[in-house]
């Protein structure tokens, strides 16, 4: 893809990430590509479909969130860019849950927009856990596929924007459960 093109491609991406979310998955295609100013036929070459539109919002989401990773960890120490990921994670979440219903119906036509979701997560899980453990930070007994399941389960309870001081709380009190801070080590 060319460089203009890519970048056009990001444009409307971010437009729609943001109008989706303020305004709901019904918003006009065209009002999205003048928010991201570029024209209707840019955003049909690139998405033919409101749900291609939508699946590529998802599948941009995932990738930026796992994407974060190594620049969490050249930041900052190991848990800490864990905890800054685990927000970054929330952030992804409630911008799912907008997008939950026609992230399902996609699916439902056999496109499953999930495809390699759940396995770049857990990845990412690990990335940020294998040099908490080597830094001594974490317990060795939890494993990124238990990590993930707890997230997963804060995101199901609290995705909602209006829940997020609750949802922070229980990232917390997760996070706080991992360290071995005061802890013997296992």
């Amino acid at each position: 893809m060319r460089a203009d093109a890519q970048r056009n491609r990001e444009k409307i991406l971010t437009a729609a990430v943001r109008m989706f979310a303020d305004e709901g998955l019904d918003v006009h295609l065209e009002r999205i590509a003048k928010e991201a100013g570029v024209g209707s036929a840019t955003l049909y070459r690139n998405f033919a479909t409101r749900e291609a539109l939508i699946e590529a919002v998802y599948r941009n989401e995932v990738a930026q969130l796992c994407d974060a990773v190594p620049g969490l960890l050249a930041a900052q120490p190991p848990y800490e860019a864990l905890h800054a990921w685990t927000r970054l994670f929330l952030d992804y979440v409630t911008t799912k849950y907008g997008m939950i219903d026609a992230l399902r119906a996609i699916a439902a036509t056999g496109n499953s927009p999930y495809g390699q979701s759940r396995d770049m997560i857990r990845a990412a899980i690990t990335a940020l856990m294998d040099p908490c453990v080597a830094a001594g930070a974490i317990r060795t007994d939890i494993s990124p596929a238990d990590l993930a399941t707890a997230l997963e389960g804060i995101a199901l309870t609290s995705a909602r924007p209006e829940h997020r001081d609750r949802a922070e709380r229980l990232l917390d009190l997760t996070l706080d459960g991992l360290r071995l801070s005061g802890r013997l080590r296992r």
